[in-house]
């Protein structure tokens, strides 16, 4: 028995790596798509949900047999669509760095307000980091030459809300693949529905729906299913924490992929809201 906590340990942070790497990925498929034009904001959020579903549901006949452990939620899929719809708009004006900044920025101080919630009283430290969190942000944002669109910046911070609240709702899962599939063909009727909305702005190319469908077979489906897995073991806590490294992949791929901008504005935003973050969900573990 001594080996099994190590092991289990060791999986964890190899579904984590596994998983923040999809997120990154993520970004990446998304701005290369939209930012070229090759699809149409909708178009993109539809194919990454229908692609996810399916290959999510392939995987489910093929390796559980009619066994269901566990299953999705509407709330949980209303989240997921939230958060795909909001982000896929969002990045026609962003780039995959500051995207992904304000994104997980958000996600952050949704976990830790739903501690807040749940009653836990945050110490000093705590709020220092908050504080300055949102000092990055609110300079990240702010009025001038390099600030990001605001439209586009608001879009993403309800994306971040609605997949922390998403995040918080996966950590019982049972089945993880069972249950993401069932969230990916929940969400399938809400997207459907924002496609026949945006009919007039249709945009598609092959190109486009391709880099859809891998972000949701593979980097959407295939990774939260991955990350929910990696929940398991993490804490609230941890699992905030860890998202912490995808705005540094995803700005890093942005520069490298996309041959985007990295400004000294987004770097020092992202020192500060990422180190804020940090600051108080380290505090709140050493509690």
């Amino acid at each position: 028995m001594t080996g099994v906590a190590p092991a289990r340990a060791l999986r964890t942070a190899a579904l984590a790596v596994v998983a923040l790497v999809a997120f990154a990925a993520n970004s990446l498929l998304c701005r290369l798509a939209l930012g070229g034009g090759q699809i149409d904001a909708a178009s993109f959020t539809t194919v990454r949900l229908l692609a996810g579903a399916l290959a999510l549901s392939l995987i489910v006949a093929a390796t559980r047999r009619g066994r269901r452990q566990g299953r999705g939620g509407w709330s949980a899929a209303v989240m997921l669509f939230l958060y795909a719809a909001s982000f896929s708009f969002a990045y026609l004006s962003l780039t995959a760095g500051t995207g992904a900044l304000i994104l997980f920025g958000a996600v952050q101080a949704t976990m830790i307000l739903a501690g807040l919630a749940k009653g836990e009283r945050p110490r000093r430290v705590e709020w220092l980091g908050l504080l300055v969190a949102l000092a990055g942000l609110i300079y990240l944002v702010a009025p001038g030459l390099t600030a990001p669109p605001l439209l586009g910046s608001a879009l993403m911070a309800v994306a971040g809300i609605a997949w922390g609240l998403y995040s918080l709702r996966g950590r019982g899962a049972v089945d993880p693949v069972v249950v993401t599939r069932d969230n990916f063909l929940r969400a399938v009727p809400w997207t459907l529905g924002l496609s026949l909305l945006a009919v007039a702005r249709l945009e598609l190319s092959w190109p486009g729906i391709l880099w859809a469908a891998v972000s949701g077979a593979i980097t959407s489906g295939a990774g939260y299913a991955v990350w929910y897995a990696a929940l398991a073991g993490l804490t609230s806590t941890r699992a905030a924490i860890v998202q912490l490294a995808v705005p540094a992949l995803a700005a890093a791929g942005g520069v490298i992929v996309l041959d985007e901008r990295l400004s000294w504005r987004l770097v020092l935003s992202a020192a500060l809201i990422l180190g804020g973050v940090g600051l108080s969900l380290t505090g709140r573990h050493h509690r």
